[in-house]
């Protein structure tokens, strides 16, 4: 096949319009005509990739080049908002030290050199030499385009003359308009005068038209002349086109013969297949929806037979997932547009029938009959009923349960009150009508052993709360452990779809380019992440026809369901198995917020029973009942309700201190009674001593026994026999004998009360330790005001005090004084450390009995003191020897040494004669300086020598004193 370039030349145009090519401007020529290309295309030469390389309208439309690029060069140099405009680009911008600047050669651009184009001359040159040589063979067209340019002025010229409305594309003569444009009838008349003149005009008009066609058949004959080079090229490569056509024509008829044969044979009977099995494919589809559509149609009475077995959590996962298949699967089915509506209705009922429920079970769980057994009331019900509340985001439902517990606990008080009074005959219920009157009829031992009652059934009844509570707890906590580990799972899956994302480039390229293909395989070819949620519902295409039970078992669930409302199995701790569901749309902070206000409902369980017994409590003392109780029956009440708060404590897992301020108020009132009670008593005791010795019974020594044995408490009374024993006159502590009077003795019996109170009741410890200080305190002020004070000679009548009485009273002092910090040191070990500042009590305790003691030996002192006076003032130095007054001196002492001997231990004994003695001395002394008799061993000192003899002689005679240094030397005045 010849190419354009090939073909015949066109033929020469006039010498004569040669000269025209100097004067013309290249830019201002014609383009040159070309030839008719030829009906086939030409063959490419050259390198094939550059048919690669090429611009494709098809490839490149969508891809940017440079001729995207529009960059108006003016405009970007000159800057309207400069006032002096710059003669660089780059200096505009950056300023002038930029040209100057050396810029470092980029690593990223290659160095450029000639012999980067050796590939692309290689590949030019051929194509340059085929246009040149054809430029050799074609003759110039200079001339031609001269005259071609003179013709075509010439031809414009002439056609001007034509009138435009001919050039028109819609000129049309049907049109009236146009009709009488060009042949306007109204110059022409039928009249008779002016005959000849519309003949003219007729003439002219039709001259005229003719000069128009004309004009238009030589413009029309010149432009088939100018193209007459490429009509003639047509011409002689016609028949070179219809041999092509001819082979072409067989060569198609060939290639339709060889398609036939190969749809025939390869590729019919897989079309049919594949249309086979795409039908198959669309008739288990339509059949798995109608099925779908069946079982949807059964939700509802299968909704209300799960409701009749209280079956809450499956009815609201039919529910949920048959509004998901209708969502998402059967959206726009006409029979099903009520459905929707209706299932929201029906979750909406189905709500409220879980809170009744709820609600019934908590009352049936709380009014059981409170035995030893605690354990829970039908598990399974109840963690369906939380899980159909979780499911349902009611997270108030513990307040339902709430509100029954105390309900409930006022029932138990109410109901062991009306048992107990029931059993009560002294107790007429028709008389006294209100249940409180009646329980304030009863004694103690029948009141304690109600309130002992209340308590063992609210112990049961916090512990059958502890354990429904920890169960809906547990299922909470399932729940929250299930969203951990869907997180988890997620996750896990995020990070391994990278992994497996990757998909067959075959397969990939099947489901994108085939579209019979891809529908086919649409259900059999399936990446594997997603195999998984659907592996059960669908089929594979290319299996054996299934029967219609293998083919609608799959369609119970759908992929939403399969994918979104996958359960796990877990189990509770009371051993009941649960499905979770993966729909529980409730967060982490939900679900902690709602275990937290489960775990306080468990708290405020413990704090209604207490405030209920507390009510109780303050019911039965609103009689003063309770502080009339004695000491023992007061620290009975305190250790059971002691005992029931450490239980509720241990129960609950926090104290309530409603009923510890109750019991503490009422041990405050029982301290105060307490106190008051052994005060008076004292007091009594204290008026009515004589402070003479008493004999001390055998149970007071055994008691001071048990306190040296470390057991600082009142031994329990024992067998008659042992009081056979005779009463001593001494009590002996720790091997000290004691005189004592019998006031003291029941103080000592006191105190241990004290303390025993406060083993029993810790909780008062600080009220003793303060009222038993006071008591000490006031046995001290007391005792000093009736013996130092002689107040006994008005209280109980005595005629004087004696020298017993004061050594009697020290000696009890005593007593008391050794016990003090034995007492101490029990109250130390049951305060705590920041009360350790109120044992200072016993400290300025012990300061006041040591004062009062030493004031009682001045007061012995005191009284031979003046007796010294009175008698050594009348004392003279003369016979006889001794004299009466050293005789009644020493008579005097005897007395004083027989009465306090046996009640003051030997060294006191020994002290308080020194002491003596000192005063004596003294006394002595100044009385022989007011006679001037002096150690000059004259008559009047022997006298005095021998007097003082006897007096030393009876004083070191008495028993006890034989060692006694008296130092006599110190009467006599000592010489300057």
């Amino acid at each position: 096949m010849a190419s354009s370039h090939s073909s015949s030349p066109v033929p020469q145009s006039n010498s004569s319009d040669a000269f025209l090519k100097k004067e013309m401007d290249a830019t201002k020529r014609f383009r040159p005509l070309q030839s008719l290309p030829d009906v086939c295309p030409k063959e490419p030469t050259g390198d094939p990739s550059n048919l690669c390389d090429s611009p494709s309208l098809v490839a490149d439309q969508h891809r940017w080049t440079i001729y995207h690029s529009k960059v108006n060069i003016p405009a970007a140099l000159n800057d309207p908002r400069l006032a002096k405009r710059e003669s660089d680009f780059f200096t505009k911008t950056w300023g002038v030290d930029f040209v100057d600047t050396e810029v470092t050669p980029s690593f990223y651009l290659p160095q450029i050199t000639k012999e980067h184009f050796a590939l692309y001359q290689q590949e030019i040159t051929p194509r340059e030499r085929v246009h040149e040589r054809c430029k050799n063979i074609c003759t110039p067209k200079d001339t031609f385009d001269r005259t071609l340019l003179h013709t075509h002025d010439k031809s414009r010229t002439d056609l001007e003359q034509v009138p435009k409305i001919f050039m028109k594309p819609d000129f049309a003569l049907e049109d009236s308009l146009t009709f009488n444009a060009v042949l306007p009838w109204s110059h022409f008349s039928t009249a008779g005068g002016k005959g000849n003149r519309d003949a003219a005009s007729s003439r002219l008009l039709q001259e005229k038209l003719s000069h128009y066609l004309d004009i238009v058949e030589v413009n029309i004959a010149h432009q088939i002349s100018l193209r007459s080079e490429a009509f003639f090229h047509a011409m002689t490569s016609q028949h070179e086109l219809q041999d092509y056509l001819r082979k072409t024509s067989q060569a198609v008829k060939l290639l339709r013969e060889k398609i036939s044969k190969i749809d025939k044979v390869m590729c019919e009977g897989s079309l049919r297949v594949l249309r086979l099995s795409l039908t198959r494919n669309n008739c288990i589809k339509a059949y798995n929806k109608l099925k779908l559509m069946a079982t949807v149609h059964q939700t509802q009475p299968t909704v209300q037979l799960l409701l009749s077995t209280s079956e809450f959590v499956g009815a609201l996962d039919l529910i949920a997932t048959t509004q998901e298949v209708l969502q998402q699967e059967l959206q726009g089915i006409h029979s099903f547009r009520h459905l929707g509506s209706q299932l929201c209705e029906l979750e909406k009922l189905i709500d409220k029938m879980m809170i009744a429920e709820f609600s019934t079970y908590a009352r049936n769980d709380l009014n059981r009959p409170l035995e030893d057994d605690c354990q829970i009331l039908e598990e399974e019900r109840l963690v369906s009923l939380v899980f159909g509340l979780l499911k349902q985001r009611k997270l108030n439902f513990y307040e339902i349960y709430g509100d029954e517990m105390i309900i409930t606990a006022k029932n138990i008080i109410k109901q062991c009150v009306v048992n107990t009074v029931s059993q009560i005959e002294e107790i007429d219920t028709e008389v006294v009508v209100k249940l409180a009157d009646q329980m304030r009829m009863m004694n103690f031992p029948q009141w304690f052993d109600l309130l002992k009652n209340i308590f063992s059934k609210l112990t049961i009844f916090l512990k059958r709360i502890k354990a429904t509570l920890n169960t809906i707890r547990s299922v909470v906590f399932l729940v929250l452990d299930k969203n951990q580990k869907n997180r988890d799972l997620e996750d896990t899956l995020q990070k391994n779809s990278a992994k497996d994302s990757t998909v067959d480039t075959e397969v990939a390229y099947l489901t994108h380019e085939g579209m019979f293909i891809s529908d086919a395989f649409s259900e059999g070819v399936l990446p594997p992440v997603a195999a998984d949620t659907t592996s059960q519902r669908n089929t594979s295409p290319n299996s054996e026809p299934c029967s219609s039970d293998s083919v609608s078992e799959p369609e119970c669930t759908t992929d939403s369901s399969s994918s979104k409302e996958q359960t796990s199995s877990s189990v509770t701790p009371g051993g009941v198995e649960m499905m979770i569901s993966d729909d529980m749309k409730l967060t982490d902070l939900e679900l902690g917020r709602l275990a937290n206000s489960i775990q306080e409902l468990l708290y405020n369980a413990s704090d209604i029973c207490h405030d209920r017994s507390v009510k109780f409590l303050m019911a039965r003392a609103k009689d003063g009942f309770l502080e009339k109780l004695n000491s023992n029956e007061f620290v009975a009440l305190s250790r059971l309700m002691e005992g029931f708060i450490l239980d509720t404590e241990q129960i609950c897992g926090r104290k309530s201190m409603s009923l510890r301020g109750a019991l503490q108020s009422q041990a405050n009132r029982f301290v105060n009674r307490f106190h008051e009670e052994r005060k008076t008593k004292l007091s009594l005791l204290l008026d009515n001593e004589r402070w003479k010795q008493a004999e001390v019974p055998a149970e007071f020594q055994d008691l001071v026994d048990s306190v040296s044995d470390g057991r600082i408490s009142l031994p329990e009374k024992k067998p008659a026999a042992t009081e056979e024993r005779k009463p001593t006159e001494f009590l002996v502590v720790e091997g000290q004998k004691y005189a004592t009077v019998g006031t003291v003795l029941l103080l000592i019996r006191i105190i241990l009360e004290y303390c025993q109170c406060v083993d029993n009741i810790p909780s008062i410890t600080t009220d003793m330790l303060t009222r038993l200080s006071d008591l000490l305190k006031y046995f001290n002020s007391r005792s000093c005001q009736l013996v130092l004070g002689a107040g006994a000679l008005q209280v109980v009548g005595l005629k004087t005090i004696t020298t017993k009485n004061l050594a009697l009273s020290s000696r009890c002092l005593q007593l008391i004084v050794h016990y003090i910090p034995i007492i101490r040191a029990h109250f130390e070990a049951r305060l705590q450390p920041k009360q350790f500042s109120m044992l200072r009590h016993f400290d300025h305790i012990m300061k006041d009995y040591h004062d009062h003691i030493a004031e009682i030996s001045a007061k012995l002192v005191a009284i031979m003191d003046s007796l010294f006076d009175k008698l050594l003032s009348k004392y003279e130095v003369k016979a006889p020897v001794p004299s009466a007054c050293f005789r009644n001196i020493c008579k005097q002492m005897a007395k004083m040494h027989e009465a306090i001997y046996d009640l003051l231990p030997e060294e006191q004994t020994q002290m308080l004669f020194l002491r003596i003695n000192a005063s004596y001395k003294l006394h002595l002394k100044r009385q022989l300086t007011h006679l001037n008799v002096v150690n000059d061993g004259g008559p009047l000192n022997g006298l005095v020598t021998s007097d003082v003899a006897f007096y030393t002689g009876n004083l070191q005679a008495l028993k006890g004193l034989n060692n006694l240094d008296l130092n006599m030397a110190e009467i006599w005045e000592q010489k300057r």
